[in-house]
């Protein structure tokens, strides 16, 4: 009986821990480049029940396996294109297909480090650089893939004058070039990439950079890609698995009770 209570509340764990995943795809089903997240459940390891003492024989005896319920598995990324939305704004870029911009961030400690993204919602700052909306600078090609800092990788324009950017990422001031290309890549296994807060990923060690092989859309900005129908209908399947889950313990706990105080009584 007891082993109904580890099960049912292990469930209810897993289930939590869904509607944890859940809530945080809903909050930034509005955050542009946002990737929605997923959570996966496995069972604990099979183990073999025994009879100790047995009348029959001596020793003990094997009388067959158990399960003791689910745990929480691993929280996956979900790396599908959200919708594009039209802007019209020349520093908007969305990614179509696969891959991400590099970023060349500084955290409060003043650390400087190259971060990827799939929010392209960027400016042109008095200066003519290319920056995000909290003022880091987007890599060219060349530092992308090398994963370096520093000004020699950041992209620069006339901001006295529109620019194109073609979807390789070529930058064109006045239909010329301007030697410039806006740093696409990706990563070899995407298992390597965590996420690192601030609608940013990091890339772990072991990860290897490659050429993204996605293209670049000007004046549009790529969305969440979290169905919000789709996300509120996984939420009423989760809160009626958790009350089932209650009400498993409900009715553990009222079999528990009445084995020990009636059971006992019987004469």
């Amino acid at each position: 009986m007891v082993k109904g209570l580890y099960t049912a509340y292990t469930g209810m764990v897993q289930e939590q821990r869904r509607l944890d995943v859940l809530a945080n795809n809903l909050a930034n089903s509005t955050t542009v480049g946002y990737k929605k997240e997923g959570a996966t459940s496995k069972s604990f390891r099979d183990e073999l029940a025994l009879r100790i003492k047995d009348t029959e024989r001596r020793g003990v005896r094997g009388i067959g396996n158990i399960k003791m319920g689910v745990k929480v598995g691993e929280t996956y990324t979900d790396y599908s294109d959200g919708a594009t939305q039209v802007t019209d704004e020349n520093a908007d870029l969305a990614i179509a297909g696969d891959g991400f911009f590099a970023i060349e961030f500084t955290d409060k400690n003043q650390n400087t480090s190259v971060k990827y993204t799939r929010n392209g919602e960027f400016n042109v700052d008095n200066n003519g650089y290319l920056v995000t909306v909290d003022g880091d600078h987007v890599l060219d090609q060349q530092a992308a893939m090398a994963g370096t800092t520093g000004e020699d990788g950041y992209i620069r324009v006339d901001p006295m004058r529109d620019f194109f950017v073609d979807q390789d990422g070529t930058i064109y001031q006045d239909n010329v070039p301007t030697g410039q290309t806006i740093g696409l890549v990706d990563v070899d296994n995407r298992d390597y990439l965590y996420k690192y807060g601030e609608n940013l990923y990091d890339l772990e060690d072991g990860g290897q950079i490659i050429d993204g092989t996605g293209t670049i859309e000007q004046g549009y900005l790529e969305m969440s890609n979290v169905n919000i129908a789709y996300e509120m209908v996984n939420m009423i399947a989760i809160q009626r698995a958790y009350e089932t889950g209650q009400k498993m313990i409900q009715t553990e706990d009222s079999t528990i009770e009445m084995a020990v105080s009636q059971v006992g009584q019987v004469s």
